[in-house]
């Protein structure tokens, strides 16, 4: 457990740092997901190495979207018959996304999602608005592609993680048919689930710097509160702008990196 609170030296810009990019972080996360953009090199400017750095963000963003959900299942934005399994898969997904994450040079993944960007903005781009009425369509076909979405998307989460909650908003929306604000609640509970599966996996393996990631937490909170209450009155008035601000600042920090 020492090992946790202080695998290296804590300073008070560190802490800063944290507080503030976990803040804006979590405040992008609670609109339209995706707040790993932020959160993940926050931990890198605070000093933090890689391993460490990404598991130290599940902690405070584990807590915080756990608020997210919570406000979007107290509004009855949730289908449980599809967040059930998603849950389930989502921490599967994210447990065996994590122990390859620290395994595997991260790389290939990046290389990856540089192909997968240009395609996931025309799409937001090609509609004016996200749904905001559950679309027709069969309902074993809408489980197949949110249980799959779930396991696979989790599995990038426990991996590398930007931009999970973005991209799962998208597939709930555009290929599985679902409403904006029920596609979002769903979102918070699978992205929880991804967080928590990949949290417990860096836990065992002493990849969590404890002490920045709870107060990490607290700032995560706030935003996630703050950001979730203006998804659900805004709808996709506010979360397609975000959506896409997250998908530019995604690729402009993953061409940063591989450059």
């Amino acid at each position: 457990m020492r090992a946790m609170l202080f695998p290296m030296e804590l300073t008070p810009r560190m802490l800063v740092i944290v507080v503030i990019g976990v803040f804006l972080a979590s405040f992008t996360d609670g609109v339209a997901g995706g707040g790993g953009i932020i959160s993940v090199p926050t931990y890198f400017l605070a000093g933090l190495p890689a391993h460490l750095a990404l598991g130290t963000n599940k902690l405070s963003s584990s807590i915080g979207t756990a608020v997210s959900a919570a406000r979007f299942i107290r509004g009855g934005y949730v289908d449980w018959k599809l967040a059930v399994p998603s849950v389930v898969l989502a921490l599967y997904g994210a447990h065996l996304g994590t122990r390859l994450q620290l395994a595997l040079d991260e790389r290939y993944l990046k290389w990856l999602l540089l192909l997968v960007l240009p395609v996931v903005a025309f799409f937001v781009l090609r509609q004016k608005r996200l749904p905001e009425e559950r679309g027709e369509m069969n309902e074993t076909r809408r489980a197949a592609i949110v249980w799959a979405a779930s396991f696979l998307v989790g599995g990038y989460d426990g991996f590398y993680g930007p931009g999970t909650g973005t991209f799962l908003v998208l597939i709930f929306c555009n290929l599985a048919g679902m409403d904006l604000r029920t596609a979002s609640g769903n979102v918070k509970l699978v992205n929880l689930a991804s967080n928590v599966g990949s949290l417990a996996t860096s836990l065992r393996a002493g990849k969590v710097f404890l002490v920045p990631g709870l107060i990490g937490a607290v700032a995560s909170v706030a935003g996630h509160y703050i950001g979730s209450g203006m998804a659900i009155k805004n709808g996709s008035k506010i979360v397609r702008p975000v959506i896409l601000i997250v998908l530019v600042l995604l690729a402009v920090k993953v061409i940063g990196e591989l450059i």
